[in-house]
């Protein structure tokens, strides 16, 4: 079985499946007390319980019976498995547990434990599999040298110190030791483990290089060490691995040239990484002998010479980074590794970014896979028009081309590239106009065509972009109006139009760009007001624009834009006074007004008190303000009329004006309360059971609700990530949008079916803040667990970067398997469970969220509605849709459309839905599904003799066309494939009578995952 780097799970998975076919037959002197004595000293050391899996460890049930607890079944009843992952444990590891002395398998992954990891747990000679990882335990990881049988140890993602481990039991297969504080060398002596498969150790501080004596590994297949100080060169012990599957050594010190004949002794290698290293020379040509590598990453190296050909022969690669070398390419045979990669049919990735290519690119760049979805070769020296050859990749997803020396026009059959969502021809030299069709690409979401010689206007129609986030024209030619459609991209959060000859007015509807951080216009020739609705953009952290013809005064209405950093209105012909409200702004770094005919006195309040932040030269009308600033005073009138005036200030005007202030105090504290009070709706039973937290807290969390921390943007909220001041692990805060319709609603219809739901299943939730934010205005969030993995709507179809490097995962069998029947069990439990009927009504794959361990967490119950006689049903049940659809198109069921009712049966469609499109791997909404086609339709047009025409290649690679699985197991892998399409047909029939429920379809789907697993 073909096995990827995020196939790790899978090995882990394999060896605690065997581990537990295993059936211990000793006895114990002290009988099963001792057994449920020491699970209660563990239960008391337990200091919070979040999912109150300890209900059931009470007297009046056997422990055998417990949450989490596995016996054998003859007599004496012994404790043979604890599993308590992902269950939010708070507390430490009782010594008690190495009393369980039948235990085979303990599994307290993803808690909060901290403390020490007992020594005793090295006594326990019957253990196969070890899982702490994903905790927070400190000191040193114990001899584990008396556990004879462990299989597995895995205690990654803690805070562990010390040596790396060298008392290891003697038949250890996996080794899992990585994120942690470990620092040494590694141990020469791990080699007498001959047996072991499986070493990881990456993001520690381990130096040194790896033993000579690895050589004598006959069983390792998987070595991860990235992320450390090793240093030297290549390790010659790891020419003698022929057995090995995945290497991966990135971001150390290893230096020197790779052996030439490296891949002639690993044969079977499928996955390389070596990047960002000190490796140099030449690549190796003994490529070739590794036919079946997948993964190939050299990048940030010092690799010299040319690309070698050989890389034509590896049909299986999908992933090829060699950026950031000294790589060339000039004459035309020099780019003869672009023909042989034609070969790569499953090819998706590939960088040549930052080498020492030159010249025209050749036209074979087209014949590269129809399958590539990213090519970067950015930072070269690359001349000539546009290569045509990009126009056959109609399936990119990422052009990078900038920092080149092309020439010519952008062509217009660039908009054919529909799925393109990030455009890189920065720093060229191209000409011409910005083509229209580029409004063909509906996924764009970066743009960058800053530093050519581009002319013409800015096509109104890019304000026909839905997922525009990033726009840079800057340094061109256009001219023209700023288009005020560019304004109105509802995902738009950067604009940058400097250096060019733009001119006419900013339009007024630049307020709607409620989202917009940064707004950078310097150097064009804009004229007229700057609008006062750009004190609506409540976002913004830099504004810039300075170097234009803009008249008129400087808007009030600026002092609103809480995160303001910088501004910038230097070289215009500005008039009128300072705003003092400018003052008010606590986050403005830097304020430049030179230049300018401003008027009158300079505030002293806020960025006005430093004198180093603020640059007003050139306005000879200006005076007062800070000392430092050198401005005159500002002149008092010596006439009686003015001391009269003055007189009538002190005397009539002040005492109006206390009262008139008193009033609007009053009346402010009226509306305060008033606006508290209303946000206390849903709340109160709420904080009953989660902690309250406050709009500062939230703030501060996200460095002021900052563009960088904001990870996603819906109807009603924001999301943001965060981090709490003194506490380590991230949180995912949701920001409602109180001004879009219906986020009230959202809010409080969220709050009531959380306060009352847990389930492993469910996107944790860990309190909520109804409060007033800065300015006054309600503020509402809900704060959830960050899952580090993202959506499974960005797992199944996006290519991941991880610092600058590129790179994939893909989803095996066994993994999209445990997403549905995750899903299925969190559905199922909002069906059926004690507190009452829950639907969610809009169940899709970015609903759906996965932890480190790609455990799947279904959240955004914001549309979830409660059936009649439901205990949650205090918001009001609504029956029927009244205005229009609910949910989303393509997962939404049919009956909605006709204005059907809320049912349980709507999200069993919903369900089979996403079932159908994690295993096919296509969009409901894909542009094949037209003229009455739909996924389902699809489906069943295929099903079930041609089903392996229309799922994901990739489940066809690991099912079928693996060379090293055995007929009879790929037989059982395309049946348990056949038996979940087969219930997803089940759950979207068109009738809801005909559909399973959901208590159904999660038995079902339980069954057919069993039965998958234990295939070997």
């Amino acid at each position: 079985m073909k096995v990827t780097t995020t196939g790790r799970l899978l090995v882990l998975v394999f060896v605690a499946c065997t581990a537990h076919a295993v059936v211990c037959s000793s006895s114990s002197l002290h009988g099963n007390e001792t057994d449920r004595l020491s699970l209660l000293e563990f239960k008391d050391a337990i200091s919070l319980d979040p999912h109150q899996v300890f209900m059931s460890w009470n007297a009046s049930t056997h422990f055998c019976s417990w949450e989490g607890v596995l016996c054998r079944m003859r007599t004496p009843r012994r404790v043979t498995s604890l599993n308590l992952t992902s269950r939010g444990l708070v507390g430490h590891i009782s010594p008690s547990l190495g009393n369980l002395s039948f235990l085979h398998s303990l599994a307290l992954t993803e808690n909060s434990l901290t403390g020490e990891i007992p020594p005793s747990l090295g006594q326990l000679r019957r253990l196969r599999t070890l899982y702490l990882n994903n905790n927070t335990f400190q000191g040193w990881i114990p001899s584990f040298v008396n556990c004879s049988k462990l299989k597995v140890l895995h205690v990654s993602s803690n805070n562990l110190v010390g040596q790396f481990p060298s008392n290891l039991p003697p038949h250890l297969q996996l080794l899992l030791v990585s994120a942690n504080n470990l620092t040494g060398t590694i141990p020469a002596s791990i080699a007498n483990i001959t047996t072991i498969k499986f070493i990881e150790c990456e993001y520690n501080h381990i130096k040194g290089n790896i033993p000579a004596e690895f050589a004598d590994f006959s069983n390792l297949q998987y070595m991860y060490l990235g992320s450390n100080q090793l240093t030297g060169r290549f390790p010659q012990a790891i020419l003698n691995l022929s057995t090995l599957l995945e290497l991966s050594l990135p971001v150390n010190g290893l230096s020197g040239e790779l052996p030439p004949n490296i891949f002639t002794y690993l044969p079977n290698l499928q996955v390389l990484h070596l990047g960002g290293n000190l490796f140099l020379g030449h690549l190796p040509s003994s490529f070739a002998n590794a036919s079946n590598l997948i993964q190939i990453g050299l990048s940030q190296n010092n690799f010299t010479g040319l690309v070698p050909t050989m890389f034509g022969k590896l049909t299986k690669l999908v992933f090829l980074n060699l950026e950031n070398n000294q790589l060339e390419a000039h004459s035309r045979e020099d780019w003869e590794f672009l023909n042989s990669l034609g070969n790569c049919t499953e090819l998706q990735v590939f960088s040549m970014r930052q080498n020492r290519l030159s010249g025209h690119v050749p036209t074979s760049l087209g014949n590269l896979s129809n399958q590539l979805q990213q090519l970067h070769l950015d930072k070269n020296q690359l001349s000539g028009e546009f290569p045509v050859g990009i126009a056959n990749l109609r399936n990119l997803f990422v052009l990078s081309m900038g920092e080149n020396h092309f020439t010519g026009v952008i062509p217009e059959w660039i908009g054919n590239l529909k799925y393109l969502q990030r455009i890189g021809l920065y720093e060229n030299f191209f000409t011409g106009v910005i083509p229209s069709s580029l409004s063909n690409m509906s996924q764009l979401g970066w743009l960058y065509l800053w530093s050519n010689q581009l002319i013409g206007h800015i096509p109104p129609i890019f304000g026909n972009f839905p997922m525009l986030i990033n726009l840079d024209i800057s340094e061109n030619n256009l001219h023209g109006m700023v288009p005020v459609e560019i304004f109105k991209i509802p995902t738009i959060f950067q604009i940058y139009l400097s250096f060019n000859s733009l001119d006419g007015q900013l339009p007024t509807e630049i307020g709607k760009a409620k989202q917009l951080v940064n707004l950078l216009l310097s150097s064009n020739k804009l004229s007229g007001e700057i609008p006062n609705t750009l004190g609506d953009c409540e976002s913004l952290e830099n504004i810039e624009l300075d170097a234009n013809n803009l008249s008129g005064s400087i808007p009030t209405s600026l002092g609103h834009i809480t995160s303001l950093q910088t501004l910038n209105f230097s070289t215009n012909n500005l008039t009128g006074s300072i705003p003092v409200s400018l003052g008010n702004l606590q986050s403005l770094e830097n304020l430049d007004l030179s230049f300018n005919h401003l008027i009158g006195e300079v505030p002293t309040e806020g960025i006005f008190m430093n004198a180093t932040k603020v640059r007003i030269d050139g306005n000879h009308g200006l005076c007062g303000g800070a000392l430092e600033l050198h401005l005159e005073a500002c002149a008092i009138i010596p006439s009686d009329s003015a001391r009269h005036k003055h007189y009538l200030v002190l005397k009539v005007v002040i005492p109006i004006g206390s009262m008139v202030s008193l009033s609007v105090v009053i009346f402010g504290i009226y509306l305060w309360r008033g606006k508290h009070k209303r946000t206390s709706i849903c709340l109160p039973s709420f904080f009953e059971i989660f902690p309250k937290v406050s709009f500062n807290d939230l703030a501060r969390a996200t460095h002021g609700f900052s563009s960088s921390n904001l990870i996603g943007k819906g109807i009603y909220s924001s999301v943001y990530r965060g981090k709490f001041v003194d506490e380590e692990n991230e949180v995912v805060i949701k920001v409602f949008n109180l001004e879009a319709r219906g986020a009230q609603r959202s809010f409080i219809t969220e709050c009531n079916a959380l306060k009352n739901i847990r389930h492993r299943n469910l996107v944790p939730v860990r309190t909520a803040c109804s409060s007033i934010d800065s300015n006054g205005n309600d503020f509402k969030a809900l704060v959830y667990e960050f899952m580090p993995r993202g959506d499974l709507h960005k797992q199944l179809y996006s290519i991941r970067d991880y610092e600058g490097s590129s790179n994939f995962e893909i989803l095996t069998m066994a993994q999209r398997m445990s997403i549905v029947v995750d899903v299925a069990d969190a559905v199922e439990y909002l069906h059926h469970n004690n507190q009452g009927t829950i639907v969610h009504c809009d169940l899709k794959p970015s609903n759906i969220l996965l932890d480190d361990n790609m455990t799947a967490h279904v959240g955004d119950f914001g549309l979830a509605t409660f059936e009649v006689g439901s205990p949650s049903s205090s918001l009001g049940n609504h029956h029927s849709y009244s205005s229009g659809l609910i949910g989303t198109i393509g997962y939404a069921a049919p009956e909605y459309a006709g204005g059907g009712k809320f049912s349980t049966a709507a999200d069993v469609y919903s369900f089979g839905i996403v079932l159908l499109e994690i295993f096919l791997r296509r969009r409901p909404t894909d542009d094949m599904f037209k003229d009455g086609l739909s996924i389902v339709k699809f489906t069943e047009a295929s099903f079930p003799d041609r089903v392996m025409e229309i799922v994901d290649p990739q489940l066809i690679q690991e099912l079928v066309l693996c060379h090293e699985t055995p007929m009879a197991l790929k037989e059982k892998g395309v049946r348990s494939l056949l038996s979940m399409l087969n219930i997803g047909l089940c759950c979207t029939k068109p009738s809801p009578g005909e559909r399973l429920n959901m208590h159904e379809v999660a038995a079902k789907l339980h069954g057919i995952k069993d039965a998958y697993l234990r295939r070997n």
